[in-house]
């Protein structure tokens, strides 16, 4: 695939689609309905899922979303576990037939929060870079010198419409807490996971501030999680397996803490910014670099979001988001039957509480730090490349080869 210059817009980084997972759901889907589009002549077509597609498609209903998409004309989804190496772990074929004759075929790659890569494609409009600057550090530069935070340098290269998608943005991800923390029952699959944030939510009688608020968190966070499990819409930031994570932060920040919501949608833009550079330079894939480049990238734009809505220095907004991904280097992705449930949905619990802990010690912190979030980026990078495939999304290594166990009372 080709390296180009500069960051996309937010727009390719926030989608609003439907879970269990973007690389494997929301990716496919898109490609399929551009596929379909293109080939009308075509009866029927063949899917050729390679990597990680292959080995957890099943778990993440890839061949299900795919066969509903090209639906009515018929769709044979292969997986093939063997073929090595790949240009990219999610990497598939598309084939459309006629007769039986095959009439024309593309390769894609589903790189991560819903986006696709056409292999024959250059750049699109869709895939255009429009930011120019794509380091922190240069992005902190530029800010400093003209004395604005850094939202106002997302609206700048966004545009006036900025604002108003965010709150499109903001409302979609409000709406799955929501329907979260209202529904109750078993999460689909086979593993027979009982939804849990409702209960998250009512269990908070009788403790701390402190407790209440870390509950409160959580369950927001497991309401998406849950949401997202059973195909519910989420919002992908920056993927549906860790999509939790910053809803979760800034419902507590409006709900419990009184933030306005312009502060809200500062917050999302600046949070936005920072997942585009984990995007830009490193990947948010977990079959590319695990876990880490999810719940951690994740936990990074909520700790960068929860700064810029509570007006933090850039400096702080940094050291937070620094922290935030340091300490989810080398975190696997391994879930248990391929199902975007263990651990995914607890581990979006933890890292949005994690994430307001970092922003609390960059507040003490970051005059006097020594890794700056660039580096982190960068070396969360090498580790994802670095981590043996088997716990990069592949269910054959971790909590996903050992499955759940029996436990007594």
């Amino acid at each position: 695939m080709t390296e180009q210059k500069g960051m996309m817009s937010l727009r390719a980084l926030y989608k609003i689609g439907s879970g269990p997972s973007s690389s494997h759901t929301m990716g496919p889907e898109k490609a399929a309905k551009r596929f379909s589009r293109e080939h009308p002549d075509a009866d029927g077509f063949r899917v050729i899922l390679y990597g990680s597609l292959a080995k957890t498609g099943k778990g993440h209903r890839t061949d299900a979303v795919l066969k509903r998409t090209f639906s009515p004309r018929r769709c044979e989804v292969v997986f093939d576990r063997e073929t090595e190496p790949l240009p990219h772990p999610n990497t598939f074929d598309l084939i459309a037939l006629r007769g039986g004759q095959v009439i024309a075929g593309d390769r894609v790659f589903s790189v991560g929060g819903g986006e696709i890569r056409f292999e024959q494609d250059g750049e699109t409009e869709q895939n255009r870079r429009i930011y120019p600057l794509t380091s922190f550090r240069e992005i902190a530069d530029f800010c400093r010198e003209r004395e604005i935070p850094l939202w106002r340098y997302v609206e700048m290269i966004e545009g006036e419409e900025l604002f108003p998608w965010l709150e499109t943005i903001w409302a979609a991800m409000s709406r799955a807490v929501t329907a979260g923390l209202e529904d109750e029952g078993t999460l689909p699959g086979g593993l027979r996971v009982a939804k849990k944030a409702r209960r998250l939510l009512l269990s908070g009688t009788g403790s701390t501030a402190d407790e209440e608020h870390s509950r409160f968190i959580a369950a927001c966070a497991f309401a998406v999680g849950e949401q997202n499990a059973c195909g519910g819409q989420v919002v992908t930031a920056p993927t549906c397996g860790a999509a939790g994570v910053v809803p979760a932060v800034l419902s507590f920040l409006e709900q419990k803490c009184g933030y306005a919501e312009k502060a809200i949608l500062n917050g999302l833009a600046v949070g936005g910014l920072v997942g585009n550079l984990i995007k830009t330079n490193a990947s948010i894939s977990g079959a590319e670099c695990g876990c880490q480049a999810e719940i951690g990238s994740a936990c990074a734009m909520a700790a960068a979001a929860a700064g810029a809505v509570r007006g933090e220095e850039i400096s702080v907004i940094e050291c937070a988001a620094e922290i935030a991904l340091e300490h989810h280097l080398g975190l696997t992705c391994d879930p248990i039957g391929g199902l975007v449930q263990i651990p995914c949905i607890e581990r979006n619990a933890v890292a949005a509480t994690r994430a307001l802990e970092a922003l609390r010690l960059a507040e003490i912190l970051s005059d006097d730090r020594k890794i700056s979030l660039d580096r982190v980026i960068a070396v969360m990078n090498e580790t994802g490349r670095d981590l043996s495939s088997r716990y990069r999304e592949t269910a054959v290594g971790g909590l996903a080869k050992l499955g759940i166990e029996p436990l007594g009372e």
